[in-house]
């Protein structure tokens, strides 16, 4: 999946997690819901850090 780096629009809603420079996984990673309408992403752990989503909203 394509990752976006924080700071930008999210593509669409859905659950947010955080991941490294190269789209690796990270020690505790941020999770985050974004819902229609929110915008921007928000701030990651660490620069260089980018947000992968990996699913629908969770109701």
């Amino acid at each position: 999946m394509p990752t976006q780096k924080p700071g930008e629009n999210p593509t669409r809603p859905g659950e947010y997690v955080e991941r490294g420079p190269r789209g690796g996984t990270v020690p505790k990673p941020r999770q985050v819901t974004i819902e229609p309408g929110d915008k921007p992403l928000p701030p990651t752990q660490k620069p260089g850090h980018t947000w992968e989503r990996v699913g629908p909203m969770k109701k």
